[in-house]
């Protein structure tokens, strides 16, 4: 997955929200920070994230607290933060993993356990994030954002709000307008989903019915897309499309044209973390950037800026009503219900997916 997803040109192209009362010219003050960072660490850190995935001032907010510079480097996606990091730590202290690869990660020993005692901030978190399922404990990664994945649709091209995955998988009533994610596990997650079947099963069976389905709808999809949904959306040439709701809610304050739906089958959601990668030179340092980030104001900052869920309590309670109930940012609780994370389902399941896409995509 890509951070930026088209976010990087709409947001560039986008006059920037003011912020309500002072909040622009919000700075930490040093006393506001924790008291544990280590005075014979130098006073630098390495941080490799996401495009277009942190505040305008974010980092120099941080610096002007805390005296530390942070030097960010960019990922395209999480295969590339795998591959760099196989190699050994080339000196980062701070990462942005999504959720479904940190069990990967630990296991190749990439990152290092988190001291919760160093990131008091940690309490302004939305209860239900100081767990995950692929990280009992919150052990090795704390959540930066959060989003799912649903469907984009054009509000003046559709009959009725397409709030089932049968839109794409299972009708022709939309033939050559359909996009859909040419992520391989994404794909037959959601095609899962539409079957009533986990987004997370690793039967051969119902894989290989949910690539069926896919196959036998392939020639009425438009465009399977790398991450452009939300751009053929824009432009007309499709008017469905599975994308990230961030891509499409950020679509919607350019285009009241825009909806987004999260499927009644459920859909995915999804979660990207803070984690310290193994050897990292800059310990203390990564610890308070991570407890900075769950600062109420730095948190409503980051948010209003990217446009995604932030699962900072404190920053959500700063963001205005048109934020807190955009049901494309923040879907109905009994779709959340109905969806799900994706897991790592290990090495075998993963190449008999891609197998399966390998043949619908040769069909």
């Amino acid at each position: 997955m890509k951070r930026n997803r088209g976010l990087g040109g709409l947001l560039n192209a986008l006059s920037r929200r003011q912020f309500m009362g002072g909040a622009a010219a919000f700075g930490v003050s040093i006393a506001a920070m924790p008291k544990f960072a280590s005075a014979a660490e130098e006073k630098k850190l390495n941080f490799y994230n996401w495009d277009t995935y942190i505040g305008e001032t974010t980092l120099d907010d941080f610096k002007a607290a805390t005296g530390i510079e942070v030097k960010m480097d960019l990922f395209a996606d999480n295969s590339e933060l795998f591959a760099k990091l196989r190699a050994g730590n080339p000196g980062y202290d701070v990462i942005v993993p999504s959720g479904d690869w940190i069990p990967r990660m630990v296991a190749a020993d990439m990152l290092m356990p988190l001291d919760h005692s160093k990131i008091p901030n940690m309490s302004n978190l939305f209860p239900r994030f100081l767990d995950a399922s692929f990280d009992k404990g919150r052990k090795y990664s704390l959540p930066y954002m959060w989003g799912t994945i649903g469907i984009g649709y054009r509000k003046s091209k559709v009959k009725e709000v397409p709030d089932s995955w049968k839109y794409l998988f299972d009708s022709d009533e939309y033939a050559n307008k359909i996009a859909v994610l040419s992520d391989c596990g994404t794909m037959i997650s959601c095609a899962l989903k539409y079957l009533g079947y986990s987004a997370n099963s690793v039967d051969k069976a119902e894989n290989e019915a949910a690539i069926a389905l896919i196959t036998k709808q392939k020639g009425i999809i438009k465009s399977f897309a790398d991450d452009n949904g939300q751009d053929l959306l824009a432009s007309g040439e499709v008017d469905l499309t599975m994308e990230y709701n961030g891509d499409i809610a950020q679509l919607m304050t350019e285009d009241p044209d825009i909806g987004f739906v999260l499927p009644k089958e459920g859909g995915i959601i999804w979660q990207d973390t803070l984690a310290i990668p193994t050897g990292a030179p800059h310990v203390e340092n990564a610890h308070a950037f991570i407890n900075y980030i769950y600062e109420p104001e730095v948190n409503q900052k980051i948010t209003d800026y990217i446009q995604y869920a932030t699962p900072d309590k404190a920053g959500y309670d700063l963001m205005p009503e048109e934020y807190r109930t955009n049901e494309a940012i923040f879907p109905p609780e009994a779709a959340l219900e109905a969806s799900e994370s994706t897991d790592y389902l290990g090495e075998e399941v993963t190449q008999m997916r891609e197998e399966l896409c390998t043949k619908m995509k040769a069909a």
